[in-house]
């Protein structure tokens, strides 16, 4: 007997159960995959948070030698070493200047979630004028009186 005869030779409960067991075999495989996925998705966020982490520690440790490293570049130069310190130091407070104007001007340029906010409240409106399904009271028996 070939499959599609023996299908033909079920009943419909019968088909129904079938589906509705590979339906939920499916649906527990699928949530099986996502796990996995996101366990080595993470793993990997975990690496690369590690990774970004220690190179930015490493860039901070090198700031004071590459600092002394121009100030004496600059002395060697001729110019005094007090001078030189404060080219250096005078080179990262307008660094500094600079990255704080280009900061306020990106934060002056943040608006609110408009289209959020907007789809909340009509969401809220439609809730609002909604009417709740009427449901069958139970009859609750009365308590006598003491």
């Amino acid at each position: 007997m070939s499959p599609v005869e023996q299908d033909t030779d079920r009943s419909l409960g019968q088909l129904m159960a079938t589906a509705t067991t590979e339906l939920s075999a499916l649906v527990h495989d699928e949530i099986a995959l996502a796990k996995a996925e996101l366990r080595q998705d993470a793993k990997r966020a975990g690496i690369g948070g590690f990774a970004i982490t220690t190179a930015g520690v490493l860039a901070l440790f090198s700031l004071p030698v590459l600092s002394f490293a121009a100030a004496y570049g600059i002395h060697n130069l001729g110019l005094g070493l007090a001078w030189s310190f404060l080219i250096v130091g005078s080179a990262y407070l307008l660094l500094a200047a600079l990255l704080g104007v280009f900061a306020v001007a990106k934060f002056k340029k943040v608006k609110k979630p408009e289209k959020s906010m907007a789809s909340a409240r009509e969401t809220a409106a439609v809730l609002g004028n909604a009417k709740p399904h009427p449901r069958p009271r139970a009859a609750v028996p009365a308590e006598p009186a003491p």
